[in-house]
């Protein structure tokens, strides 16, 4: 009760996720005479809107009063603009609260977030660990959310999580009746992360399965190109199951961005992303009404598997130029500006040609030099430039395509590269992303191999990015061979996979 006007007033804190970061949102409520209404006010979106007819249904189903009274509910900072069903938890207690039928004593150093059902079941919502990590950045006690959000929620949580199933139930709680256990269910993760293709279910290709062997190991992007049936998109997909399981810090950060859209999933395994070219801007960069993350950010410590690059619209594949160097990608709206982490391995394929066959030994290629050129140039140089890895994929001889002997490789290469990966995750770098700075401290090269290294440069013509680029790669070969220094031969293997 606000003593100088003496108007019924409530007050309850909720945090929206916004962007990659979260907002906290004051839910206030106030009961005057006058014709029955119920009023939300404070730039809520069309879902924010609806949430009335939805508590209403809920309030009533749970078996509480619905107040007859004037009702105006103000989602503070006004200036902000408030989306999905996050509210409508709070906005239920709120009218609760107006109405007598709870103290406010009881709501106290909380957030309280949730969608509600016409029955009064909570729904989870998106962005759940934004919501958490901020609440305890803000000092807050305790957060009651969605039970089945609350596996996610605990990955990063310090804070009390209390996961609620109907709003009848966080009312006992709340009043002290019945307390509610808080006890997360078993995390989920989606198996489309994984994949049944392995290195011994690909016959031959054994420079193309050394070049997946390195890009994986390194961080290194790659790029595949050779006729159709070569094989590219099945190298491309075994990739998925050379790399290790995500740590418990990289689990946080792949599912804080993933808990955007997925609201009920934990990422264990490294994703796999693979849009179609015909997919939108906004899909692949992120953006839209709400901001979301799109496919680059959602492969942050995966990989991003573009096939058939060149068929991608030329605005998408220049946005790519950006994330692939500095790591993250920045949208910017009229109203808001938002950073997503971008730490992908890209693995791309292409066809030499639009009929797909130049080059090729057992074909005769139909298109002209002009559609060669037209086609090849639909990826720019600063894009292929920031290319570690090309390599000119043949097709394999037909005689040895029903061949029963397999190798036994694949799990020999897996331990390699996780070997090696757990070196570069203690360093907190891949060896992709060492600066020139780090190079020439880390990156041993002795007298003859730098001479080596300056003479091949200055006949293949090699840029800056593409001579460190160069004994990035080369730092990742010595690594797979146990070798604490680069040497000639490390430097040769890494030139092989340049596009010259």
């Amino acid at each position: 009760m606000n003593e100088r006007t003496s108007i019924p007033i409530s007050k309850i804190f909720s945090i929206v996720p916004l962007g990659f970061e979260g907002s906290l949102i004051e839910v206030e409520g106030n009961k005057t005479q006058g014709l029955p209404a119920f009023n939300l006010v404070g730039l809520a979106s069309k879902t924010v809107t609806e949430s009335r007819e939805r508590v209403r249904s809920a309030i009533r189903a749970s078996g509480f009063s619905f107040p007859t009274d004037r009702l105006t509910i103000n989602l503070a900072p006004a200036e902000l603009t408030k989306d999905g069903p996050h509210l409508d938890l709070p906005i239920a207690l709120s009218v609760m609260v107006l109405s007598g039928q709870l103290s406010p004593k009881n709501l106290e150093h909380s957030i309280f977030v949730g969608e509600l059902s016409l029955e009064g079941t909570l729904r989870p919502v998106r962005g759940i660990i934004n919501i958490v990590e901020t609440a305890s950045k803000l000092g807050f006690k305790r957060v009651f959310l969605p039970y089945e959000n609350l596996a996610q929620a605990s990955l990063a949580s310090d804070i009390q999580l209390i996961g609620v199933s109907t709003l009848k139930e966080l009312f006992l709680h709340l009043t002290n009746q019945v307390l509610i256990s808080n006890k997360p269910s078993a995390p989920q993760s989606s198996s489309a992360q994984q994949s049944e293709i392995t290195l011994d279910d690909i016959y031959g290709q054994a420079l193309a399965k050394r070049a997946l062997e390195i890009a994986i190991a390194g961080h290194h992007n790659l790029l595949l190109s050779g006729p159709p049936g070569a094989g590219k998109t099945m190298l491309a997909k075994a990739a998925a199951s050379l790399l290790p399981p995500l740590s418990r810090a990289e689990q946080i950060s792949v599912t804080k961005i993933h808990s955007l859209s997925q609201p009920d999933k934990v990422i264990i395994n490294p994703p796999f992303r693979s849009p179609h070219h015909n997919s939108s801007t906004s899909a692949i960069v992120g953006g839209g009404r709400k901001n979301a993350p799109g496919e680059i950010s959602l492969a942050h410590l995966g990989i991003l598997f573009l096939d058939e690059l060149p068929e991608f619209p030329r605005n998408i594949l220049e946005a790519l130029r950006q994330p692939l160097e500095d790591k993250t990608i920045t949208i910017s709206r009229a109203n808001l500006k938002v950073t997503y982490p971008a730490d992908f391995l890209l693995i791309a394929t292409m066809n030499p040609c639009p009929c797909g066959y130049f080059g090729d030994s057992t074909h005769t290629c139909t298109c002209s030099s002009a559609q060669i050129a037209n086609y090849q140039n639909k990826i720019s140089g600063p894009l292929l430039d920031r290319i570690d890895l090309y390599l000119d994929v043949e097709n394999i001889d037909p005689k040895h395509l029903l061949s029963k002997h397999r190798t036994n490789t694949h799990n020999v290469v897996k331990n390699n590269i996780t070997e090696v990966l757990k070196t570069q995750k203690q360093n907190q770098r891949f060896n992709s992303s060492l600066s020139a700075t780090e190079i020439i401290k880390y990156c041993n090269l002795d007298t003859s191999t730098k001479d080596f290294l300056d003479t091949a440069a200055n006949k293949l013509s090699l840029s800056s990015r593409s001579y460190f680029k160069t004994i990035r790669v080369a730092k990742t070969i010595a690594d797979l061979a146990h070798s604490t220094t680069i040497n000639s031969e490390h430097i040769s293997e890494a030139l092989i996979f340049r596009k010259h």
